[in-house]
């Protein structure tokens, strides 16, 4: 099997390359922007007939794409995340190839949901800010096309190569610095948080199903289970053997709270950084019943680990 994987460079693509990779059936061409890739192309600001002209050249059965930015402005994302799908899809129509087309969607296009309720994939989208709505426009792109296609909408990645500006990393990052400086308390904010977290490595084993099934429309990709973020800091602490105190402050003036931020003193405001800039409230959770029938997949790595597998490249720095 052809696969032709875009943004193999990136968080989740540099583990769907491995996972793909790993197959012997697989046959696998990169395609990116950097200079590692088998074949440069910005999907961005690259033409549809260009790319149509390369799939009838290598004529793939299966086109992954992982490509996005997740931050940035919304005239930035919008170019990375949805006109980049549009040309994806258009090339794929006209291309002679017939490849199937698995897209990486995001939790962060369902926007806020009811504690305590699980999100299925029937659920209206209401993205509440501009990478979710960037990311929604590209799934309805992707819906619309008239393809052979899935979106894995993907909740909350976690585990080894976690980037340090998310929540986690940030966590990981803060618990280092603490422990290097000897300090025996770590003050934290926004910890309140609830987000399905789902390992990266699982997340690659459900990109390799979608490839080789018939599955359509949307699949929600998570563990079925929302965790508290100062659960989550907590077990970071066990793993990391981090002996001190952990101290949850409120949140700041704004009312947006901070992770990883201590306060000095009353007299200094917290800086006003959101640890979940997507949109979704307070809490998340996926009903993962359609991968599970769909696609035969469930999560097989828990928190913890990816937690360790997190410190681990995070204790390399101290």
């Amino acid at each position: 099997m052809r696969v032709l994987l875009l943004g193999a460079n990136g968080f989740l693509g540099r583990y769907v390359a491995d996972r793909l990779l790993a197959d012997p059936a697989v046959q696998l061409t990169a395609l990116g922007r950097g200079d590692d890739a088998d074949v440069r192309f910005d999907l961005a600001s690259g033409s549809p007939g260009a790319l149509a002209r390369f799939l009838d050249a290598v004529h793939p059965g299966v086109v992954v794409n992982c490509a996005g930015a997740t931050r940035g402005g919304a005239r930035e994302l919008t170019r990375h995340n949805t006109v980049a799908v549009a040309t994806v899809c258009e090339a794929l129509r006209r291309s002679g190839c017939g490849a199937r087309l698995v897209q990486l969607g995001c939790a962060a296009e369902y926007g806020p949901s009811q504690p305590g309720s699980s999100t299925a994939e029937d659920a209206a989208p209401r993205p509440g800010g501009p990478y979710g709505v960037s990311k929604l426009a590209a799934t309805e792109l992707v819906l619309g096309s008239g393809l052979d296609a899935v979106v894995l909408r993907v909740f909350s990645p976690a585990g080894p190569g976690t980037p340090p500006a998310t929540p986690l990393g940030r966590l990981a990052e803060a618990m280092r610095r603490a422990m290097q400086a000897g300090d025996g308390e770590l003050k934290l904010a926004g910890l309140g948080v609830q987000r399905d977290f789902v390992d990266v490595r699982d997340v690659a084993r459900a990109v390799h199903a979608a490839s080789l099934s018939a599955a359509q429309g949307v699949v929600n990709i998570g563990s079925g289970r929302a965790v508290r973020l100062r659960d989550a800091a907590a077990v970071l602490a066990r793993v990391a053997g981090y002996g001190g105190a952990l101290h949850e402050l409120d949140a700041g003036p704004t009312g947006r709270p901070t992770i990883g931020h201590p306060r000095p003193d009353a007299d200094h405001a917290i800086p006003a950084v959101y640890p979940y800039p997507d949109g979704c409230g307070s809490w998340q959770q996926a009903d993962v019943r359609t991968a599970r029938d769909r696609l035969g997949w469930r999560p097989r790595i828990n928190l913890e680990e990816s937690l360790a597998d997190i410190w681990m490249e995070a204790a390399c720095r101290i």
